[in-house]
């Protein structure tokens, strides 16, 4: 069956959508849903997800909203069992990232990114310091290991590395993070790579 993304460049929920499609070679096709037109809230898209949001995926009959769900199920669909290991501690350590990256991650660098390029109206101080508080957690966890589970990339990766590497359109200095710098590259060295343009670029 045909993948369909339903996208929006500036977005970095479905920048990690297009990444771990690029990391694995599947194709889809992207359609980009026009947010500052208001076109998440037409009839056509709130049947795809009501909440009005991208990413969504749809596969033949199956529609898949959220980012950290479609990753998933992109894993098992495709079975690509080294993003999301089978074995309960190896699961449970994936989860626990993708729960950051809906929590900590939106409501510091990506509500962060909203205020600046959007005027969404987050406070700056509030955004800022929950941005350091995760990079600190980040960094600390990586200071063993290559990547944020272990030794090798998994969802986590893909659902962190986003909105980490964009914070800078925030104005908000990620640098004195070398753990967090060094994992980026890692990242951007891994094959199939797509990156996550800036926004005067996109």
């Amino acid at each position: 069956m045909a993948l369909t993304l339903y996208d929006f460049p500036l977005s970095g929920h479905a920048h990690r959508v297009r990444l771990f499609l690029s990391l694995n070679g599947l194709d889809a096709d992207i359609k980009t849903v026009d947010l500052p037109a208001g076109e998440q809230h037409s009839e056509a898209f709130l049947a795809l997800n009501p909440f009005g949001q991208v990413p969504v995926l749809t596969d033949g009959d199956v529609v898949v909203a959220d980012s950290n769900a479609i990753l998933v199920y992109l894993a098992k669909r495709f079975a690509l069992a080294q993003w999301l290991p089978e074995d309960p501690l190896g699961a449970a350590r994936v989860q626990q990232w993708l729960s950051i990256a809906a929590g900590p991650l939106t409501f510091g660098p990506c509500n962060a990114r909203l205020r600046v390029l959007f005027g969404a109206p987050f406070d700056e101080a509030d955004v800022t310091a929950r941005s350091h508080a995760l990079f600190a957690q980040m960094d600390a966890a990586l200071t063993d290991r290559p990547f944020l589970t272990g030794d090798t990339a998994t969802l986590a990766d893909v659902a962190l590395y986003s909105y980490t590497e964009r914070v800078v359109d925030a104005g908000i200095d990620r640098s004195t993070y070398q753990h967090i710098t060094r994992w980026l590259e890692r990242v951007e060295a891994l094959p199939g790579f797509t990156p996550f343009a800036p926004h005067d670029a996109a």
